[in-house]
């Protein structure tokens, strides 16, 4: 894999601060979509993804039309080959497979998998330029995939409802996720520390633009597949969650990751991620009106020392380097 510009500096402790504000922020919206497909059981997981990403697009192009004279030439082919192929692994394959596996194996069950994410994005960013020795970053890891282990505890623990193969088919889905949100975490970050001449929100919306040419490619497809014989009730709601979704986790959470992810080194970006995992669970609480278990609660405190530990393990070099040398 390439490596990141090392012309980037290390973050400073104001600019970790506010990078993590914002990873925390992004966090919190995308912990939205977990809930979706249950607001919206009615209709697939395809059809989710279609609504949620046709309305990014359509606000994505209202946002960007103002500048496009201006910001087109500064994105070439080569970076529009970059954002077609970010766009379906962060976008559209990661929501029908995400959207796949809570209607189909529950949120709890999704989000131990998705869970993981730091600890795959951790390790990949551990072979950039200036990143923290991976050795450093181990009781960090470590923390996140208790934390990760204890959120899915109930799934894992408690006798399987329905049929096995179904089990399985959503767990395959929660981890094709996984994969897939891991290739753009990672390909998004190296894009935004390359591409100095756009800022974070104008990548984001162009990822918007071509999700949206995605779904609209995909429509047809998520009509034909997938049931369209549902009530007035039923599609004013799920329009309603196509637009909230679209505009709160799409537009608003993507821009801040971006911006969290000019901040942060790939190491630290990694663990952000477990940010959306705990706002995940606390809406899942909120949406079956109950209090978290015993698990759960220990879930949170590995999540917290987690992110603490790896703040510690990359403030540790830069106040080295703040010594003068004698």
């Amino acid at each position: 894999m390439s490596q990141m510009s090392p012309s980037i500096p290390a973050p400073s402790r104001n600019r970790t601060a506010t990078g993590i504000a914002y990873g925390a922020g992004a966090g919190a919206l995308w912990g939205l979509v977990f809930l979706a497909p249950e607001l919206a059981g009615e209709f697939g997981p395809l059809q989710l993804s279609v609504g949620r990403y046709l309305c990014y697009g359509l606000i994505a192009l209202a946002l960007i039309a103002p500048r496009w004279r201006g910001l087109r030439a500064h994105v070439s082919r080569r970076q529009w080959g970059q954002l077609c192929w970010l766009a379906l692994a962060g976008n559209t394959l990661y929501y029908v497979l995400l959207s796949a596996a809570v209607q189909i194996g529950g949120i709890a069950m999704t989000s131990l998998v998705i869970g993981f994410l730091p600890v795959a994005v951790t390790l990949i960013g551990s072979r950039d330029h200036g990143a923290v020795p991976l050795r450093r970053m181990l009781p960090s890891m470590l923390l996140c995939a208790l934390g990760a282990l204890c959120i899915g505890w109930q799934a894992v623990a408690a006798p399987v409802a329905g049929d096995a193969s179904q089990q399985l088919l959503g767990l395959a889905c929660a981890v094709g996720a996984l994969v897939s949100w891991t290739a753009f975490a990672v390909g998004n970050a190296r894009c935004l520390g390359r591409l100095q001449q756009v800022t974070a929100h104008e990548w984001n919306l162009l990822t918007g633009l071509v999700t949206g040419a995605q779904s609209l490619l995909l429509l047809p497809l998520a009509l034909l597949l997938e049931s369209t014989q549902h009530g007035a009730h039923e599609w004013a709601r799920f329009a309603a969650v196509s637009v909230a979704v679209a505009v709160f986790a799409s537009v608003i959470g993507n821009a801040l990751w971006n911006r969290m992810s000019r901040l942060l080194p790939l190491t630290l970006v990694g663990q952000m991620i477990l940010f959306e995992t705990v706002f995940a669970l606390f809406y899942g609480l909120l949406w079956e009106q109950r209090m978290p278990t015993l698990a759960e609660m220990a879930a949170f405190v590995c999540v917290v020392l987690g992110v603490l530990s790896c703040l510690a393990a990359h403030r540790r070099p830069a106040a080295r380097e703040a010594v003068p040398q004698a």
